[in-house]
């Protein structure tokens, strides 16, 4: 709210005060402005419900709560910078948790550096670190996906947490892990599968442009409303670097081989529990768990090309969100600053109409709010928030660029074909 009584005050200003509103600019950019704003209002409450309803695990544990048995599965695939401190930091979590039975399995995927070596290691230091049995990968396989699945059939406890070696756990997750489990009952009764999403920790300017629209995606479009009173698989989402299953659920939907060539389990995973019937979840992981998923705007760059194209799946979409993010989000900051450069020419240049300007103050001042709500709560570096325009651009040519690596097979990660 007072970001449009601020915008609202902007425009009475540059209506009083502006040589740019003694022009008039054509009446479409009027209302595509007016239209823009109504985007960033509608994003804006959807974010604020949505927030709301995107809690974190509880800290306190149901009375009768009496552990579990969990084996946390670790795909590691020239992971040497990475394995040891996510695994220390699993058998921390495990250790605050002496009720359950905890089992850190880790599938070396073909390293050629030090992870066969550091593994063997942590094995030796503690039985509960387990190497598991390892295949080549089949023709037709996604890597993580051939590992998460070998690693699911062959452990032997009730629920699998698939995780990534640039996972951090603090001490309290697992505990409070399954806390949520308890606390977060399915539309048809226990869930199936739940998923955190972590703070998505970055340390360049490049890595802060693209990491953070994942939140603000999520919040911006993720109808949890649904998602908790049906089964609608495209009412569904889920993180990839935390996703917690049932075992037997798990199984009944054919494990991970069911999405053996895909590079985005975290969209595809949760479809396929629902279609089978299994209620999915997610929570905010921000406080439990932590990833520096990508170093640098390059590996940023790959990273979210070998995929983001397939989480949305559909051209038609990415055709929508392409019109809502430069058309909605972009557009007035252009607008305004072309206001201001036409205001610097002098007051005689048919420039752009105060209503417009005003539209699109209004605009960016609910767009710095939303990302603001964002950057405090999921403890996102700030640079994200005034780089917002830039950041969805960006972004959008990264969809476009995933889009042509699909179509043409050109995806790849880690020195393999998706």
């Amino acid at each position: 709210m007072n970001s449009m009584l601020g915008g609202i005050f902007l425009l009475g200003m540059i209506q009083t005060a502006s040589p740019v509103a003694e022009s008039a600019s054509p009446d479409w950019v009027t209302w595509w402005m007016a239209g823009a704003l109504a985007i960033s209002v509608i994003a804006l409450l959807i974010s604020l419900r949505n927030l709301s309803r995107f809690r974190r695990a509880p800290a306190a544990m149901d009375p009768d709560d009496q552990g579990w048995s969990i084996t946390v599965c670790i795909p590691a695939r020239n992971e040497a910078a990475n394995l040891e401190t996510c695994v220390r930091s699993a058998l921390e979590s495990a250790d605050a948790d002496p009720a359950s039975s905890t089992t850190i399995m880790v599938y070396d995927d073909a390293s050629d550096d030090q992870t066969p070596a550091i593994l063997a290691k942590l094995a030796e230091d503690d039985c509960r670190v387990v190497g598991a049995s390892v295949n080549p990968l089949p023709s037709g396989w996604n890597g993580k996906q051939h590992a998460c699945d070998r690693m699911g059939r062959q452990a032997d406890t009730d629920w699998l947490l698939f995780t990534d070696a640039d996972v951090r756990f603090a001490p309290d997750c697992l505990k409070r892990t399954r806390a949520a489990v308890q606390a977060q009952r399915g539309v048809n009764g226990d869930i199936g599968l739940l998923s955190a999403f972590p703070r998505e920790r970055t340390g360049t300017v490049g890595e802060t442009l693209v990491v953070p629209l994942i939140h603000f995606i999520l919040m911006s479009y993720l109808p949890i409303g649904r998602m908790r009173s049906s089964l609608d698989p495209a009412a569904s989402a889920a993180c990839g670097q935390f996703v917690l299953a049932r075992r037997d659920a798990w199984l009944d939907v054919g494990g991970h081989a069911v999405i053996r060539n895909s590079m985005h389990d975290g969209v595809r995973l949760p479809r396929i529990f629902r279609r089978a019937g299994h209620a999915t979840d997610i929570f905010d992981g921000t406080d439990i768990v932590d990833c520096r998923m990508y170093h640098g705007f390059a590996e940023t760059w790959r990273g979210f090309a070998k995929n983001s194209y397939e989480g949305l799946g559909n051209i038609f979409l990415l055709l929508l969100l392409t019109v809502l993010h430069l058309g909605g989000h972009v557009a007035p900051w252009f607008v305004l600053g072309l206001a201001l450069v036409l205001e610097g020419v002098g007051p005689e240049t048919s420039g752009v109409s105060a209503a417009a300007v005003g539209f699109a103050s209004a605009a960016v001042i609910i767009q710095i709010t939303q990302r603001m709500c964002l950057a405090v709560r999921f403890q996102q570096a700030w640079t994200g928030v005034v780089l917002h325009p830039a950041a969805l651009m960006v972004f959008t040519l990264l969809q476009w660029w995933s889009l042509l690596l699909h179509f043409t097979g050109r995806r790849t990660w880690r020195g393999r074909p998706g």
